[in-house]
This record gives structure tokens, sequence and C-alpha cells, in this order.
């Protein structure tokens, strides 16, 4: 973290290199790019730049620190861990600070998974979030939900979850109904409540999800890269264990594929799907998570 009138190394506002030195007042003319320091002025025409290339130099222990001002932290130490590949994003208040890694900077509370938070910089406040007796009943009862903390203070906070793969999304009046496994974080702005997917019942399992409504942000973990498909394409159906969300708004129906060949041997292992019709999107990660054989 920085205040005012420190620097820090940001990601280049041209897009020419890695990151350019921030001096708390301006940008310098200072880069790093590809494991290397050198000097290159802002707003140079790419074909000036081909004349006069970065000075390159590798960075010296004794100077180089990409995360603090030169000759602070790092002396005597090098590496990719150190050479700013790694350094702490400053962009925006909520980024991911790579794919498995998100950073929220408190200003509003918000809701975090319970166990997530890898780290925190400041004076943070971390506190259970219940929900409310409803709530509480309905998770006894269906299993679904996400045990919730309410994180507060100020500071900046770093989440992840067994290193799935971790998504941002912006909602606008609008609605995402998810999985209570596929959530890390959400601004306390939004309503949250468990509901019974339509089309379903309690017996047939896996059918209660957690709906985010209002306007705020909301992050999700996927177990590997996500496909997002268009429900309103073409009939859209989904395994009840790897579909991660969908649109609040898209009417959802329980389909059985279940024939007598299972009774056999012969099934063919996907017995559940939940079908997807209207206007939206459905979120889908590469796994069904770990499954339990049944004895």
């Amino acid at each position: 973290m920085t205040g005012p009138g420190q620097g820090s190394w940001q990601p280049d506002p041209e897009g020419r290199y890695e990151y350019r030195w921030w001096d708390g007042r301006g940008w310098t003319d200072q880069v790093f790019h590809q494991g290397q320091a050198g000097q290159a002025p802002l707003g140079v025409p790419p074909a000036a730049q081909a004349q006069a290339q970065v000075q390159s130099q590798a960075p010296q222990a004794s100077t180089y620190d990409p995360g603090q001002p030169a000759g602070d932290g790092f002396e005597g130490i090098t590496g990719d861990l150190v050479d700013g590949r790694f350094t702490e994003k400053e962009s925006t208040p909520i980024a991911n600070q790579n794919a498995k890694l998100l950073r929220v900077r408190l200003g509003e509370p918000f809701m975090a998974r319970q166990g997530s938070m890898v780290a925190y910089q400041g004076n943070v406040d971390f506190a259970f979030e219940g929900g409310g007796a409803s709530k509480f009943i309905k998770k006894a009862l269906t299993g679904e939900g996400v045990p919730l903390m309410r994180c507060q203070g100020q500071g900046d906070v770093f989440l992840a979850e067994l290193a799935h793969d971790v998504h941002l999304l912006n909602l606008e009046n609008s609605g995402l109904s998810i999985s209570g496994k596929n959530v890390l974080a959400f601004s306390s702005s939004l309503d949250w409540n468990i509901e019974r997917v339509k089309g379903g019942s309690m017996a047939t399992g896996g059918l209660f999800n957690t709906t985010l409504r209002g306007t705020g942000w909301v992050a999700l973990t996927t177990d590997g890269p996500p496909v997002v498909l268009d429900a309103g394409e073409a009939p859209t159906y989904a395994d009840t264990n790897a579909v991660v969300a969908w649109s609040a708004n898209l009417q959802t129906q329980l389909k059985a594929s279940f024939k007598a060949g299972a009774l056999i041997g012969r099934g063919s292992g996907e017995a559940v799907q939940v079908s997807f019709q209207g206007r939206g999107f459905v979120i889908v990660q590469p796994s069904e998570g770990i499954q339990i054989p049944t004895p």
C-alpha cells in the first residue's frame, strides 16, 4: 500500500512496458520490463522508440525494489519474487492480483467466505455473519449456503479459495443464482438468500442455490477456466455439480435422463441435469468437484 507522496511501481499507463515508477506526484521515465530496468520517457512515438531503446540493465539488488522506494526492503535479494512480477497491483479498489487471488480495498464492509482470507494490511475486523434465523434454518435443511464473515475497517484484504480461479462480476439492479461452494465474496449492498431452484425438490439434492440481488460486486470461483453459455441461443442443460451460476431471471427445470440400462451398469453417469430457458447466461466450470463413489 502507498500513501500520498509515496512512490510505487504501477502498470505502465501507455502499455509499452510492464511497470513504470509513480513518484507520488506523477509518472517518471523509470520503467521495468521482462526482468530488466531502464529509462523511457512518456509519450515517445513508436518510430522514435525504435531508435532509442530502453537502456536495459539488470536490476541491482542494492538499489532496486519493485514494491518500495529504492534502497529499502530487498537489499541483497534477487529473483522473480522480487523483480516486480508479483508486486501488489494498485489499479482499482477491487481487483484480481492474479488468476487465483483477489484484493479488496476496504471502504464499505463486504462479505467473504469464512477462511478465505490469506493476508491483509491495515486495521481490519472479521466478524461472523449468520444472516438471521431463517437463513440458518435453510442452511441446516438444504446443505446450501456459504459460511460468511463480514470484513470491515481500513486496509486491503487478500482472498483465495483452494487455488481456484477467481472472477469478478458487477450487478446493476440484477440477480445472480450461484452455488454456495463457488461464492468467494460480495459487497454488503447486495441482498442474499437461499432459494430452491425451480423444478427441483430437496429429495433430488443439489437444487438449492444462494441468490444475490441488487447493485454491487460479487467474486466467484471456478475449478478451472469456465465457459459462459447464452441460454437464449438454444435449450441449455448443465450438470448440477458443474454449473456455477446463472442469471436469476432464467427459468429452470430438472431434467432426468435416467434409463433402464443404468440398473444393470450401463448408465451414462449423467442422470440429472438442470435445464435453462430465457434470456441470460449460464456459467459452467470444467469440473464436477470431488465425487464420492457410491458403495
